[in-house]
């Protein structure tokens, strides 16, 4: 058995949105993600895992294809495979988000060709504009 602290993968960067992995099995995949201030990431999607998203901490804008909804501490959404997904903190105070998906991001296909996942960090955009207020121009 493992167990972790959650509290040791929590830490900011007014860059961008911080990852943490806590977790990664052959069949499940998590990481704990902390937004600074009016952070955001995406679109994203994973074309063979669904995920669930739980806020821990703080309260978030998930937009799932072309629905949006907000989502406060302890409260989860639901991202089927297949599914863009972009995930905004909507307040001046930081955000924590657990991220579990099943199966885990896969690397590579047979064929060579890269897919995309919510585990690629180019996937993740950091969509904040020079001034970290919201989209780039």
């Amino acid at each position: 058995m493992r167990s972790r602290n959650l509290k040791d993968l929590v830490h900011f960067d007014e860059g961008s949105v911080r990852r943490e992995t806590l977790y990664e099995t052959g069949k499940l995949w998590s990481e704990v993600l902390c937004f600074d201030s009016k952070q955001f990431i995406g679109p994203m999607e994973d074309l063979a895992a669904d995920a669930i998203f739980t806020v821990l901490a703080g309260e978030g804008r998930f937009i799932v294809g072309r629905r949006s909804r907000s989502v406060r501490q302890w409260g989860s959404v639901l991202v089927p495979a297949g599914s863009e997904v972009s995930v905004h903190n909507v307040s001046d105070e930081p955000m924590v988000v657990l991220l579990v998906a099943s199966p885990p991001p896969i690397a590579e296909h047979q064929d060579g060709e890269a897919e995309p996942s919510f585990a690629d960090e180019e996937e993740w955009e950091d969509l904040d504009g020079p001034d970290g207020d919201g989209p780039a121009g």
